[in-house]
């Protein structure tokens, strides 16, 4: 949440936090289809901001998975909504990453 550097009197959706949400969602839904020892990191989004959501508004974030290249690569489609309306939609891309095992260091 933001009040945009104090110049609204209420909290709204940051896009930074909108942004996130769409980032966690992706990331839910193409980790259980990862090797072990993989995950992914996001390297782009396209995203627009085409509504505000006030602090304490129920939103929630969607993603789909529409393009794998190379393996390696992931596309998704994603979105944030109040109820009908839609805060905010985009594409964006994640790669997948090998990880070390725990306690490797």
């Amino acid at each position: 949440m933001t009040d945009v550097g104090g110049t609204l009197s209420v909290g709204v959706l940051s896009t930074p936090g909108m942004i996130g949400m769409m980032e966690h969602n992706a990331t839910m839904l193409i980790q259980p289809e990862l090797p072990e020892q993989t995950a992914t990191v996001g390297f782009e989004v396209s995203i627009k901001h085409v509504a505000g959501a006030f602090e304490g508004t129920e939103c929630i974030a969607w993603a789909r998975l529409d393009e794998v290249i190379e393996d390696r690569k992931f596309r998704f489609s994603v979105e944030v909504r109040e109820g009908d309306r839609v805060i905010g939609t985009g594409i964006h891309e994640r790669r997948a990453i090998q990880v070390p095992p725990p306690g490797s260091d």
